[in-house]
């Protein structure tokens, strides 16, 4: 049982499928989305699964917040307050050229990406090397990642932007761009600054559209007197009110002096110098244990000692002077709830984006077999009158040959006719009387011969007319054969070449969107390489098909017109010599009963016709049921069937992508 046992568990983990189940939350909305569109049914393509795996890390990415301003604000002063740490570098010429993301990372360190798409990575200590637009070689550079292992960076990264009044247009338009895609905005200004004509024209033109998520924030209080800074404060509210949800003044110089100096930052300054040191022991002594690292280790636990003892009064009151809590409950509070309803807004609306490009591009894809279909249903009616010309133009080909057939016939008719000859013969008749018994009366009458040496020299030796004139109505039978073959492989090239119009595009047509399917595409192009095996090879063997069975029966018709024509006259002649010997037996022996035969003309030529099996050459080439009219209907049926049977398949075809887009609008609509 045991054995079973397993075979049926071993049996079940690899073929039954499992239900996936998905953690709650946005992550989890994506996971399912990516579940179903990466379903091997659509054959998703690597940018697809790249593009979903974006928006999982973008659910799972902290909340951005941009910090902005006009020149000289002061925004790397205050994003160094916001980490408690002076990493940004600040002066007062404008140094922040790039977009500087601030994230978290278990260590300090900068990454710098560049319009080339390459990397590389930096000591934190260098980013003022990478941020000063006044050197050229920063052209290169298109953003810088700050990576520092602070607390507040778990849940929100920073946007270090160059401003909206930098001396480079493609700074500006960089910073819009970021203002528009950020969970949250901090608009920095100087105090003294604020609410200026400049300022006013900046905020009209980029700010309008989100209040909700900004904040204004005028630096260097510290300068001003309360009365000063409540003064202002109340100004920029009332002014740009349209602008910004609230308005904090605050002091970056204090919040970076206090904050820096809290110990908690201290405490994770010593921490981190303290674990680096203790790494780099280890690389470079040979270690069998740790004493070496003894006295270290003691002067840290002091330095924590000296830290935790240290008078933190003044540190705190700095702290609230600066007003910097205020900034970071707005952030909290305000711009934190509305980050994550606008991102999961957002995210989902670009799931539904995308769910809409792959059913545009199956879309696409089904316009493709879309227009076949047409051409397919559009052909019908010129196919099938083209047939029908075949038939009223090759039936007026086969009539003029039946003449000539005729006049042939009528001819020998006639000649055989012209060359019965008369001639004397004589019969014995009893005498009656006593007298003359035993006697006999010889009694002469005419009786008829047919001249067929003169009728074979007249007809077949001198002039061979009757031989020219069959070659000539079999060369004629022999062109309508070929002209009609000729014509029904035009019917078949007029359906080739409706076709490889079509196919020509469609062999190239590429995917218009990166994420759509490279297979499904790839499928398509395939399609159209292969019309002729998907589509035109059911009516290339049916026209052949068809050319065949007119090649058999022409064949027939000119062997038949072929056979000894010489032969087929001695028997007719003979036919009548025959019935001539007969009717003077009869004569003979009856004479007021039976008269001599004498063949008549149109008797020689329907026995003519009927030795060269005339009435078949004739239904052929005459009857409006002949046998190129039945071929015709047999060719447009079969021709109905086949189209019918085309359109379905490649129906059959188009209905795979219906189907799909029925899943993807199915998918769309659970989002």
């Amino acid at each position: 049982m045991s054995i079973l046992s397993n075979f049926v568990r071993e049996y079940n983990e690899k073929f039954t499928q499992k239900e996936e189940i998905f953690e709650e939350g946005l992550v989890g909305d994506i996971k399912k989305v990516r579940a179903k569109l990466l379903d091997d049914k659509f054959l998703p393509s690597i940018q697809l699964r790249n593009i979903l795996d974006k928006q999982i890390r973008r659910a799972r990415y902290p909340m951005e917040v941009a910090i902005t301003g006009q020149f000289s604000s002061g925004k790397s002063t205050f994003l160094n307050a916001l980490l408690s740490k002076n990493i940004l570098p600040t002066g007062i010429t404008p140094v922040t050229s790039k977009v500087n993301f601030i994230n978290y990372g278990e260590e300090y360190k900068l990454k710098i990406t560049y319009y080339s798409g390459a990397q590389e990575y930096a000591p934190i200590e260098a980013i003022a090397d990478f941020t000063d637009q006044r050197k050229d070689e920063m052209s290169d550079i298109k953003y810088l990642t700050l990576y520092a292992p602070m607390d507040i960076l778990k849940e929100i990264s920073f946007v270090d932007t160059p401003g909206l009044n930098s001396q480079s247009q493609s700074d500006t338009d960089t910073t819009r761009r970021v203002l528009r895609d950020v969970g949250g905005i901090i608009w920095l200004t100087l105090i003294d600054n604020a609410g200026k004509m400049s300022e006013a024209k900046v905020l009209e033109e980029y700010m309008e559209h989100f209040k909700n998520k900004s904040l204004c924030v005028l630096n260097q209080k510290d300068k001003f007197s309360q009365e000063q800074i409540e003064t202002t404060t109340k100004y920029i509210q009332d002014k740009f009110g349209k602008y910004f949800a609230k308005v904090v003044p605050i002091s970056a110089k204090m919040a970076l002096e206090s904050r820096s100096a809290h110990s908690d930052i201290l405490i994770h300054d010593e921490y981190e110098k303290f674990i680096k040191k203790f790494k780099e022991d280890l690389k470079n002594n040979d270690v069998n244990s740790l004493e070496f690292f003894e006295k270290d280790f003691n002067e840290y636990k002091n330095k924590l000692k000296i830290i935790r003892e240290k008078d933190s009064s003044g540190n705190t009151k700095l702290l609230e002077e600066s007003n910097i809590q205020d900034v970071l409950e707005f952030i909290e509070n305000t711009i934190r709830p509305q980050a994550a309803e606008s991102k999961e807004y957002a995210i989902k609306k670009d799931l539904k984006g995308i769910c809409e490009i792959l059913i545009k591009e199956y879309e696409t894809i089904i316009a493709v077999y879309d227009s076949l279909i047409e051409i397919l249903k559009n052909a019908e009616q010129d196919i099938l009158e083209a047939f029908e010309d075949i038939h009223k133009t090759y039936s007026k080909e086969l009539f003029s040959v039946y003449n000539s057939l005729e006049s042939i016939m009528e001819k020998m008719a006639h000649d055989t006719f012209k060359n019965i000859k008369r001639q004397k013969a004589a019969r014995f008749e009893e005498r009656k009387g006593f007298l003359h018994k035993d006697s006999y009366e010889k009694i002469e009458y005419e009786t008829y011969w047919i001249d067929s040496d003169n009728i074979y020299k007249s007809l077949f030796y001198d002039d061979q007319t009757i031989d020219k004139m069959f070659k000539r109505a079999i060369k004629e039978l022999k062109q309508v054969e070929l002209d009609s073959t000729e014509a029904y492989r035009n019917v078949y090239r007029s359906v080739k070449q409706k076709i490889h119009r079509w196919q020509e595009p469609y062999e190239q047509i590429k995917k218009h969107r990166e994420i759509s399917s490279d297979l499904e595409f790839s499928s398509t192009r395939h399609f159209a390489a292969k019309v002729y095996e998907n589509v035109l090879r059911s009516f290339h063997r049916a026209i052949l098909e068809n050319i065949s069975a007119l090649r058999k029966k022409f064949a027939y018709f000119n062997g038949a017109l072929s056979y000894s024509y010489i032969q087929t006259t001695q028997a007719t002649i003979a036919h009548f010599e025959q019935q001539i010997a007969e009717s003077v037996l009869l004569y003979e022996k009856e004479p007021t009963k039976f008269n001599i035969y004498h063949p008549r003309e149109d008797e020689i030529l329907t026995k003519l016709k009927a030795n060269f099996g005339f009435e078949k050459i004739e239904d052929f080439l005459t009857s409006k049921r002949n046998y190129l009219f039945k071929i015709i209907q047999y060719s447009k049926n079969q021709y109905l069937e086949i189209n019918q049977d085309r359109i379905e398949f490649v129906k059959s075809k188009k209905l795979e992508y219906i189907q799909k887009i029925e899943d993807i609008k199915l998918i769309q609509k659970e989002i």
